[in-house]
């Protein structure tokens, strides 16, 4: 008990222990089963665009780009969890998620340059990145 009379509570933190691997909350089972799932049920229907090639693109074989890929399941895997949080997640997602993911995707000069809707898909036409083979052992643990 305090000198004032009222007796506090020590912080929240101080008084449970560090929580082990073993006591995590169980994962919520997700929304959507798979990527496929979610672009054609959520991220489709929600995102609609004129698709010109010129100041919006968007290649209908989207899972024939590996970037593409790699963009959209990372914010659908951040829309599972955060459209659990019921006060600030879905603003979350959009600013820190599917705003700049989606600014990339859509870019004339994204992953999808030289695709269209009415002409399909065309990723033979954009090359890899370029790169060289870095010095020897800068990768591998010595």
């Amino acid at each position: 008990m305090s000198a004032d009379g009222y007796e506090w509570d020590e912080p929240a933190a101080a008084a449970r222990p560090a929580t082990s691997v073993a006591e995590e909350p169980e994962l919520q089972p997700l929304a959507y089963p798979n990527l496929l799932a979610w672009v054609e049920g959520l991220l489709s229907p929600m995102y609609r665009r004129q698709v010109d090639g010129r100041a919006t693109t968007w290649c209908p074989e989207w899972w024939n780009h590996a970037e593409a890929i790699t963009r959209l399941e990372a914010i659908w895997r951040a829309w599972e969890h955060l459209r659990l949080d019921p006060a600030t997640g879905i603003s979350v997602w959009f600013t820190a998620h599917a705003d700049p993911n989606m600014a990339v995707l859509l870019d004339p000069a994204g992953p999808f340059a030289g695709c269209t809707g009415a002409r399909g898909h065309r990723r033979d036409n954009l090359p890899a990145l370029p790169h060289s083979d870095p010095p020897a052992g800068l990768f591998a643990s010595e």
